[in-house]
């Protein structure tokens, strides 16, 4: 059961659940939905763990600085393939984003359902929960992505059902086979978003001999990136910085050439499909030959990647509705159901 101290506490709080991305952290807040959806990305003095800006280089703010800083700051992306890659830049971006949501709303720390990849170790789960309690959280419960995602795009994950999400964020995908609220087979791939945008810029360099930035290639990758043929292709105009001469340059590059970078991490991605497919007991995947594969994460809305996985597969697969915000939504289910889900959760020591 749960301290009744505790529950007395929660009445007064403002909780959080946290999406914890690679590439963006989504809040939302018991009762009120998704209050702050921001890239992950902190500029700091160099040298130090002080933001920039009086503070205020967090988020989106922050995100602008990338590639362009002068030599003082540093534009930092703490979290890598879904882990914490800088401790203590990840608790000052999660204070400030505490601080932005609770906005003095109660004196009470809040609790804190945060959803973390399937596949990290024990010490970077502790990682996550040591950063959430030096920035403020009261309790921290962390729940498996899949889970938080599976549960956010409403499907049947409590049920004696096989259901199968396939979450492709900005540093990983995750793959599982859901039934009886419990992840029955999974692959956790630290191939996601960011490989993607590496595909892109590796391409860029490697061909026309041009220089590009992260941002540059995730522009790129939105506006004409593929992974099945469209049936109108595209073309776009990209700057850089000419490798032999260090100088500005822009040229035309197309769809056609796009989807061809980025067939390797497609490829990787459709291999964890299959294999967590292969690993399905016989029961469930029956089930899902008609329930299918439902996609989530930023990684789904690159084009035909759905019909490159039904295909390979042979299953019906859809993308979710607003996959972006799957996993938050779902961490606000776990959020308001604590004592139902809490199976599902780990809790930290208090």
């Amino acid at each position: 059961m749960f301290d009744i101290w505790d529950r007395l506490l929660g009445a007064f709080s403002v909780d959080m659940g946290i999406d914890l991305g690679t590439a963006n952290t989504l809040v939302c807040i018991r009762g009120e939905g998704i209050v702050l959806n921001e890239p992950s990305v902190v500029a700091v003095i160099k040298g130090t763990t002080q933001i920039a800006k009086n503070g205020e280089a967090v988020g989106f703010s922050a995100k602008d600085m990338l590639g362009k800083t002068p030599g003082h700051i540093d534009a930092i992306r703490p979290m890598k393939n879904g882990v914490i890659a800088d401790f203590d830049i990840t608790e000052a971006m999660l204070r400030y984003f505490i601080r932005k949501v609770h906005n003095q709303r109660s004196f009470v720390r809040p609790r804190m359902v945060i959803a973390v990849p399937s596949g990290i170790t024990k010490v970077e789960r502790q990682a996550v929960v040591s950063a959430a309690e030096k920035a403020g959280a009261r309790r921290v419960y962390l729940v498996s992505e899949p889970l938080a995602a599976a549960i956010g795009v409403g499907l049947p994950i409590t049920e004696p059902t096989g259901c199968m999400i396939c979450d492709i964020g900005g540093g990983t995908t995750e793959v599982a086979v859901i039934s009886l609220a419990g992840i029955v087979k999974s692959e956790s791939l630290r191939v996601a978003g960011d490989e993607c945008d590496q595909a892109i810029m590796l391409h860029m360099r490697k061909n026309y001999g041009l220089l590009i930035g992260e941002q540059s290639a995730e522009r790129i990758k939105v506006a004409i990136g593929s992974a099945y043929p469209l049936r109108k292709e595209m073309n776009m105009e990209v700057r850089g910085q000419d490798v032999g001469r260090g100088l500005p340059r822009k040229l035309v590059v197309t769809s056609e050439e796009i989807r061809e970078a980025l067939s390797g991490p497609v490829r990787e991605i459709v291999g964890a499909v299959k294999a967590t497919l292969e690993a399905t007991p016989p029961e469930l995947s029956a089930d899902l030959v008609d329930l299918g594969i439902v996609l989530a994460g930023g990684g789904s809305l690159i084009r035909g990647i759905d019909r490159v996985i039904a295909e390979a597969t042979g299953l019906p697969v859809r993308v979710a509705k607003d996959p972006l915000t799957a996993v938050a939504r779902g961490t606000q289910v776990f959020l308001e159901n604590l004592g139902e889900f809490r199976s599902m959760l780990a809790a930290a020591e208090e």
